[in-house]
């Protein structure tokens, strides 16, 4: 019998993949909840529905059936109720901004508590479960939940559209800050949904950076707040934030920790409530110093950084062990990112779930629950009882992996920049042959410091690239995160120089091996990597590759002001544009123009503010007027990523036609096919 094939993904498989959200586990660990997002191609619209989950074997069952965009799902501490975030319609009355909700974790209705005209970003509970503490954007002057309704109503019907501000900061990846309006904490009452502005009548508020439940956390004794704070004027990304405390019950402030060098973010109690994990980055040594984990003695109010010599960089959120001996968080290390307990004792860290990449998790009575990625395969759920194996806890995914044929993906070295090891991974093709001849695709990683590996990506995803026969590498060049700091500081001030050796020794590694087509060498990126493979163009001799992609790519230093971190551009660059305009130009693509040859394909969104869409269409209007074949996608609806499920299948659509069209081999064939029709026509 004939050896069947298996499937190869495809575009419209990606997009039918669950995706699954943070999870949050019952007080005895016998539950977990999850947010599972789905997508329709037809209505290109997504849906995400929260699940109920058990970590001891059960089915998983869908709780809510109503929502569109439940999100945020956490239990009350006592177990009773899990509450989310969402925007629905209860008795007629279609939220305007997203409300908090409860549901009983056996089911039934989805309840509303309260009504906040401002919305609610994220929550946490009290420990006594009677209250939440959550952030909404509210008008600093303004007293009273009655006064913030009105404003808002006032404000949302209003017919000027001009936003008007005198702050610095006032936009974020794609969207802008509320205007006049500032995060503040408040508390709500479940029972009556009364709610309370903490932060009222005070100068004080969250970050105006997408804050979350991170930047605060509640006392175990329900009677204080942690928070942290940007005390500098005016506000601003790169902001270096002290630890305030709220006493609930005086109704006063307390800053805890505050050093004009130190970046202190994501404070979290310990059980006991006598100190207090964070996150601490020392700005005033150098803007990419890492996170790392301190503790504060509230007794003494000492505090010190208890994994300065460990060189990694400590991601949110913490966690405490049950304990309190140690903490636990998610960090890179070598293009992988596992779920570390740090012990406070001896100083050590161990790895508790080992990635892949690990990217949420929780803990509850003994129980850990984690969400993990590979290379292999999207998010999925484990748990782990004490002295028991890992537990998978869904199967979301299987049924639509099972017939597909992902490659194998591997992990290499190499030596690059500076004489020093470079990792790069190999996603192949599937059905790969090394006898024969395959195209080679470069997808190179934004950031720049950030360090992807055995991960799943769904909007670069390496797997979906390597079924339409490329083998792609990705290479983790110096200044990628989770090689320690040195490594990911070497760029600083030279942009552009190391990552280009590192990129081009990987590609004399890739043509040395006999199953490498040389002819058929490709190069993309985004963000970053597009400001790289634009960097390629004037700096590779045209040939080498046969064509690039440029997606949100960062083009002209100069005109990159307009984006929403240019507070960062003289730290990472080493001069502001006005300053030494040599030194910036020497690192930015547009000042070597007249050396760009090699067609390249430009993607950008409009609502793009990281990258604003200006680089693209600069870049791409730079290529046609020297002549350079180049291609346009330009969204007038997405932002620095591609989201939406149509005009994501467009994207890939057009990726791949663009490498088709410039790869010699599918020319050849084309040419094959056109002569076969003209001959057989002719009747030969």
């Amino acid at each position: 019998m004939a050896k069947t094939s298996r499937k190869h993904l495809t575009i419209d498989t990606l997009w039918q993949l669950a995706r699954l959200g943070a999870p949050s586990l019952s007080p005895d660990g016998a539950q977990a909840v999850a947010s599972v997002t789905t997508h329709d191609m037809a209505e290109n619209k997504a849906r995400s529905q929260l699940w109920l989950l058990s970590t001891l074997g059960g089915q998983p069952r869908a709780l809510t059936q109503c929502g569109e965009k439940d999100g945020q799902p956490r239990f009350s501490p006592d177990g009773q109720w899990i509450g989310f975030v969402a925007q629905r319609e209860q008795q007629g009355q279609k939220d305007a901004t997203p409300q908090f909700y409860v549901i009983p974790p056996d089911g039934g209705e989805a309840r509303r508590v309260g009504e906040v005209a401002t919305g609610i970003e994220a929550f946490r509970w009290f420990p006594d479960g009677k209250r939440i503490a959550f952030i909404s954007w509210v008008w600093p002057e303004l007293k009273g939940p009655k006064a913030q309704a009105k404003a808002f109503k006032a404000f949302k019907e209003r017919k000027e559209s001009g936003y008007v501000t005198s702050e610095m900061a006032y936009r974020f990846w794609d969207h802008h800050l509320p205007q006049g309006r500032v995060p503040h904490l408040h508390v709500m009452d479940i029972a009556s949904g009364k709610v309370t502005d903490l932060f009222e009548g005070s100068d004080y508020e969250l970050s105006r950076f997408e804050p979350d439940a991170t930047t605060f956390d509640i006392a175990p004794d329900g009677r204080h707040i942690v928070f942290a704070f940007d005390p500098g004027q005016p506000k601003s990304v790169d902001a270096r934030n002290a630890l305030v405390e709220l006493n609930l019950r005086k109704h006063s402030f307390r800053e805890r920790v505050r050093d004009a060098g130190w970046d202190c973010s994501t404070p979290r109690y310990s059980p006991d409530g006598q100190r207090i994990a964070f996150r601490a980055s020392h700005q005033g040594l150098k803007h990419t110093m890492p996170c790392q984990l301190a503790v504060l003695d509230r007794r003494s109010d000492d505090w010190q950084v208890v994994s300065a010599d460990w060189d990694h960089e400590v991601h949110a959120p913490l966690q405490w062990s049950a304990d309190g001996q140690a903490v636990l968080f998610t960090a890179e290390q070598k293009g992988r990112c596992h779920l570390w307990r740090f012990d406070l004792a001896d100083r050590q860290a161990e790895i508790l779930v080992a990635g892949g990449t690990v990217s949420a998790f929780d803990q509850a009575d003994r129980t850990l629950v984690s969400l993990s990625n590979t290379a292999d395969h999207p998010a999925r759920l484990h748990a782990r009882h004490a002295g028991e194996p890992a537990r998978r806890i869904e199967t979301f995914n299987d049924a639509l992996l099972a017939p597909l044929d992902l490659g194998r993906t591997e992990e290499v070295w190499f030596t690059g920049a500076l004489g020093e090891p470079v990792q790069m991974w190999l996603h192949y093709p599937p059905d790969f042959d090394p006898k024969k001849k395959h195209p080679v695709l470069h997808t190179i990683h934004g950031g720049p410091h950030t360090g992807p590996g055995d991960g799943w990506h769904d909007r670069w995803c390496w797997k979906l690239f390597a079924a339409q026969g490329y083998v792609v590498a990705s290479v983790n060049y110096h200044g990628s995160s989770g090689f320690g700091h040195a490594f990911l500081d070497a760029i600083t001030h030279r942009w552009g120089e190391l990552e280009l050796q590192d990129v081009e020794a990987a590609t004399d590694w890739l043509l040395k091996k006999p199953w490498a087509d040389k002819k058929r060498v490709f190069a993309s990126g985004g963000s970053y990597g597009g400001y790289m493979v634009a960097w390629m163009n004037g700096h590779v001799a045209p040939g080498r590759y046969a064509a690039y992609v440029c997606h949100a790519g960062c083009y002209d230093w100069t005109a990159m002001f307009a984006d929403d971190a240019f507070s960062w551009h003289a730290k990472e660059l080493g001069a502001w544009y006005w300053e030494d305009p040599a030194k910036v130009a020497s690192q930015s693509p547009h000042a070597f123009a007249g050396a760009f040859a090699t067609p390249t394909l430009v993607t950008h969104g409009a609502l793009d503010y990281r990258v604003p869409d200006q680089q693209g269409l600069a870049y791409y209007n730079t290529l046609k007027q020297r002549g350079v074949d180049a291609r346009l996608l330009w969204f007038p609806d997405e932002n620095h990523w591609v989201l939406k499920p149509r005009n994501s299948r467009l994207w890939y659509e057009e990726f791949f036609a663009w490498l088709r069209r410039h790869d010699p081999a599918h020319r050849a064939d084309k040419a094959g096919k056109k002569a076969r029709g003209h001959n057989a026509s002719r009747g030969g």
